[in-house]
């Protein structure tokens, strides 16, 4: 296998940005059409980001091969930096188009679940007596525009500070140090 040591990590980031956040918008579609209420599901929730931190590390890890094996920190947390903002850029657009344009209706019908999810389970733990019809009032407000254009874009512009903190994490993992210099 020939070493490519001439690909920078932000192209090579750029490169698995774009795969994983395709591969994010297509399974938002499937879950999509196979039962849309799995959207604000919390186990779907999970399950996407560890599959999203899975990918990270995994073509991280291919892109720590491909230029001799060994990556230092900074090396590794812009790789996983870049590849994070690459993908939730694309994530962003994808969830636009999904709420804007093919469906406008289903955030008011997730707005409901999510709702209905959050009062079982404030039920479960005794505690739905608590919140004063006001309160819910603004919850449903907060959650309907979360879905909004200005929402997605907003809610993109905190995850760059949630990717920093996640790149640190995927650049301790991804790095490898070369002992053979150590003296």
């Amino acid at each position: 296998m020939e070493l490519q040591e001439n690909i920078s990590p932000s192209k090579a980031a750029l490169n698995s940005g774009l795969i994983i956040g395709l591969v994010m918008v297509t399974l938002t579609f499937i879950i999509y059409f196979i039962n849309y209420t799995f959207l604000v599901a919390a186990w779907y929730g999970f399950a996407v980001f560890a599959l999203f931190f899975g990918m990270v590390i995994y073509f991280g890890i291919q892109y720590r091969k491909d230029i001799g094996g060994f990556m230092t920190f900074g090396t590794a947390f812009q790789f996983a930096f870049v590849t994070l903002i690459v993908s939730g850029l694309i994530t962003t657009f994808g969830n636009i188009l999904l709420y804007q344009v093919i469906n406008p209706e289903l955030s008011e019908i997730l707005v409901k679940v999510q709702l209905e999810n959050m009062m079982d389970l404030l039920d479960n733990f005794g505690a739905s007596d608590s919140l004063s019809s006001e309160q819910i009032k603004d919850m449903r407000v907060d959650m309907e525009d979360a879905f909004t254009i200005g929402g997605q874009v907003s809610s993109f512009g905190i995850s760059l500070f949630i990717y920093a903190i996640l790149s640190l994490i995927l650049g301790a993992i991804i790095k490898k140090r070369d002992k053979s210099t150590d003296f």
